[in-house]
């Protein structure tokens, strides 16, 4: 894994099933599957300097791009101090 994405968080409880680098044009990501309390998801992780310059509405539109994303899918997006910033998808409980 390169440096930009070495410092994600991962949430307490939560565990990563799956976790690569990867390229959601023009922006370098971090694709994760991930379990929680009985719930599995996938989220995108940006590097929060990368999208600054982008609304809520706008990074979850660049996230519905992808096939990745089920068109029937919530979406959530967690904008945080960490300096990533998560949009989620792809729920299963």
């Amino acid at each position: 894994m390169s440096d930009k994405f070495k410092n994600v968080p991962v949430e307490e409880g939560t565990k990563i099933l799956f976790s690569i680098e990867a390229l959601l044009e023009p922006y370098e990501i971090l694709y994760q599957k991930w379990s929680w309390e009985g719930v599995i998801a996938e989220s995108f992780i940006f590097d929060s300097r990368d999208v600054a310059d982008l609304s809520d509405e706008e990074l979850i539109a660049e996230a519905k791009t992808s096939p990745a994303v089920h068109k029937e899918s919530q979406v959530t997006l967690k904008r945080g101090k960490s300096g990533f910033d998560f949009v989620n998808f792809n729920f299963i409980s």
